[in-house]
């Protein structure tokens, strides 16, 4: 029944499988002993090998893959199949009856290579399993339908030039989607298909490789190739993909500098000074980068003495450039040879040098105006101090190169000599003093000497001239200090009081002996003592010298040994002290003198102390009496009696009639008699309201109103003698306003004078005045 079975399915597709359902076998027996029922050993019932279905299989009808049978189902139609997992009722189904399994569109397998479902049989009618559910796998069997990829391409690549054949440059890798497991859907091939003859590729690894040798980056510095993979082994019907390598040669140093000329010609003035650039040389070099790189050098000797060369930052051009001075005069071309060579070479291509060039180089030197040359190129003289002005010093020469006839005019720089000690002869070059010169002030002269061409004022060049004065001896020696020394009175016969040094400012060759002699004869004071090196002694006599109040004045000759020989005559103070044991100065003959005729320490401090004190009290009592005096000032200054007010206000005169009322000015009430009764105060403040009578307008004209006033002013008496004086400038007439001067009385209507307002009633600020103008006077007789 197995074989069967397996026909069927082989029929059916060929993929192998198979499958056998058993219904378990309950069986019911008894045993000796043992009545009863027994559960009897189930075996397996399913036996499974995978189904397969092949991808992208598309008809028109749902395609049968396999079939599931179980051996409980009699073909009785009780049984009942069911399928569940994967793709379960959507991409594949089972007929219940006949256990037949379908798919039902097309499947890929490189989204999904398999499939696990459960297959169970079940009694139809009520659903009981008749087998436990087992497990099976239906696999995509793949098809060739995915073309092989470069995932990295395209590829770029290096190897350098000149390499070998198989010298390996890159590998390209291609991936195929198809099942390598099955067939030859994966199996690749590489090819070339672009880039013979040059390169090929390695079949089965995709390694690309040189192909002929000796490839020249200068001729073709790039290549593309162009690869392809195919599967299914390369055979036809496979499919097929390529991608493109960039394959670049690198530079290797195997070409020599070639100077592209095999003579060079610069030109050069000949006033160019060192450093400057005469002309450039290139040798051509086809290599790159550092392969490329090159030092020039001059090979003939005759060269490299006036000219040098070097490379530029660049490493390939020769800078050739001047080394010393050129004189056209002396030599108006120069030609030489220079070698180009690579700093860089690879022993692997010596077989293409040598790797270096040589060129001919002439250059021509130009003649140029040049300012007149000096024989030296700086000059020493020597001249002796104390000469006469016009003292020959020496002689400057210069002369023009380009023209030795030319006359020459020589001068000196006045900021060289500011004292104007030389002067220079213009067209002999000679030198001679212009004042006599003093060694001790000044020894070296630098001078500047300009040399000048007189058809060419431009044309100027300059000398150092240093000029020594020579020492003679003109100084006679004197003391190194002018000497102020003491002598104890108590010193003994012999005793040294001071050594003297003796100073000589002529040069030390000249003069560098300096004798010394003191006061001789039986009668001197103190002797001196010649050291012979430049110094002396002073050493007191056996006999000491008297004590006295004034010092001693000891002389001393001192001469040199110059030519002519100097002397001078310097004089050394002593004086005669009284000494403290230690040899400290306790007085000097003088000062004892002095001490004993003027007063003691105690008596100076107590003279000096009773001065201060009297200064003391003295400005304690300036203090106090300007104190007192600003205290009356400030009780002055509040006692004001008179208060002058001045209005310092100008008005617009009588146009202006915007800026006030000028009816306001007006006083009409000026005029009309004062009401019976004492005159009102207008200097203090009332102490009842005093009603005012109309009066009549007073005079049209102000002259005539002011001269009123002032009469009216002066006839009363009533008026104190502090009133405010208050001046009004009175303007126009009719106002309505009442008098504002503190004048008005009762006399400036001509009338009477009323009687006079008791001063009682003004208040207790008033009680001096009332005292003073308060009484009654006498009736007339």
């Amino acid at each position: 029944m197995w074989g069967l079975v397996r026909l069927l399915l082989a029929w059916l597709g060929g993929w192998g499988c198979m499958g056998r359902l058993a219904a378990p076998a309950w069986a019911w027996a008894g045993s000796r002993g043992h009545p009863g029922p027994a559960l009897l050993r189930t075996r397996r019932s399913w036996v499974w090998n995978q189904f397969f279905v092949i991808e992208e299989y598309a008809g028109p009808e749902p395609v049968l893959i396999g079939k599931l049978h179980s051996d409980v189902d009699r073909g009785e139609g009780r049984t009942k199949y069911l399928l569940t997992g994967e793709g379960a009722g959507t991409v594949f189904v089972i007929d219940e009856a006949t256990g037949n399994i379908h798919v039902t569109k097309s499947l890929d397998r490189e989204e999904k290579a398999q499939y696990v479902l459960l297959a169970q049989a079940v009694d139809r009618a009520s659903n009981r399993p008749l087998e436990p559910p087992s497990e099976f796998i239906i696999k995509v069997q793949d098809i060739n339908d995915n073309p092989p990829i470069f995932p990295l391409g395209p590829y770029h690549a290096t190897v350098p030039e000149m390499s070998n054949v198989g010298t390996s440059v890159i590998q390209v890798t291609a991936h195929d989607a198809d099942d390598p497991s099955y067939g030859n859907s994966a199996k690749l091939v590489y090819t070339v298909l672009d880039g013979l003859p040059f390169f090929s590729v390695d079949p089965q690894t995709g390694v690309v490789r040189t192909a002929i040798p000796n490839m020249d980056r200068e001729t073709q510095e790039e290549f593309l190739v162009v690869i392809q993979a195919k599967d299914m082994g390369g055979h036809m019907g496979g499919l097929s993909g390529s991608t493109t390598v960039t394959v670049t040669l690198s530079d290797v140093n195997d070409n020599p500098p070639k100077f592209p000329q095999s003579l060079y010609q610069f030109s050069v003035v000949e006033t160019a000074g060192p450093g400057t650039l005469v002309g450039r040389l290139r040798a051509q070099d086809p290599d790159l980068g550092d392969n490329a790189l090159m030092a020039y050098s001059i090979l003939d000797g005759e060269g490299s003495e006036a000219f040098s060369i070097s490379t530029d930052s660049q490493g390939r051009d020769g800078l050739l450039t001047v080394r010393k001075p050129l004189d056209f005069e002396s030599r108006r071309s120069y030609a030489f040879r220079v070698e180009a060579t690579n700093t860089l070479i690879d022993p692997a291509y010596l077989r293409r040098g040598p790797f270096k060039d040589v060129a001919s180089v002439r250059v021509v030197v130009q003649d140029a105006p040049e300012p007149p040359a000096f024989t030296q190129a700086a000059y020493h003289l020597t001249v002796p101090e104390n000469k006469a002005p016009g003292t020959l010093v020496g002689q400057i020469s210069a002369a023009d190169l380009d023209s030795p006839a030319s006359p020459i005019r020589y001068s000196i720089l006045p900021h060289s000599d500011p004292d104007r000690c030389f002067s220079i002869q213009p067209e002999e070059g000679t030198i001679h003093t212009a004042a006599p010169l003093d060694r001790e002030a000044r020894v070296w002269h630098n001078l500047t000497v300009l040399a000048t061409e007189l058809d060419s004022s431009a044309q100027a060049s300059r000398v150092q001239v240093t000029i020594q004065t020579l020492d003679e001896n003109d100084n006679a020696p004197q003391l190194a200090e002018p000497y102020d020394t003491f002598v104890c009175d108590s010193a003994a016969p012999g005793q040294l009081i001071q050594v003297i040094q003796a100073l000589d400012r002529d040069e030390v060759g000249n003069s560098s002996h300096v004798s010394f002699q003191g006061p001789l004869g039986p009668d001197a004071n103190f002797t001196v003592r010649d050291n012979r090196d430049g110094s002396a002694s002073l050493l007191l006599p056996s006999r000491p010298a008297p004590p006295r109040q004034a010092p001693y004045l000891v002389p001393i000759e001192l001469w040199d040994w110059g030519q002519p020989a100097l002397s001078s005559t310097a004089t050394v103070t002593v004086s005669v002290c009284r000494c403290q044991p230690d040899g400290s100065v306790a007085s000097c003959w003088p000062e004892a003198h002095l001490s004993a005729a003027g007063l003691s320490t105690g008596a100076l401090l107590a003279i000096i102390t009773c001065v201060g004190a009297l200064l003391a009290l003295v400005v304690l009592f300036v203090a106090l009496r300007r104190q007192k005096q600003e205290a009356l000032m400030v009780l002055e200054e509040e006692d004001v009696r008179e208060n002058i007010i001045t209005y310092d206000d100008e008005g617009g005169g009588e146009e202006d009639t915007e800026a006030f009322d000028i009816t306001a000015l007006q006083n009409p009430d000026g005029a009309a008699p004062q009401a019976p009764g004492p005159p009102a105060r207008r200097d203090v403040l009332p102490r009842a309201r005093v009603s005012r009578q109309p009066r009549p307008p007073g005079p049209a004209d102000v002259a005539q109103l002011l001269v009123l006033r002032l009469r009216e002013a002066d006839e009363d008496p009533s008026v104190p003698p502090y009133d405010s004086v208050q001046v009004y400038g009175y303007e126009g007439r009719g106002s309505s306003c009442g008098s504002l001067s503190s004048l008005g009385s009762g006399s400036e209507a001509g009338g009477v004078p009323g009687p006079a307002e008791p001063l009682d009633d003004w208040g207790p600020l008033f009680r001096t005045l009332a005292e003073l103008y308060g009484a009654k006077e006498p009736p007339a007789p």
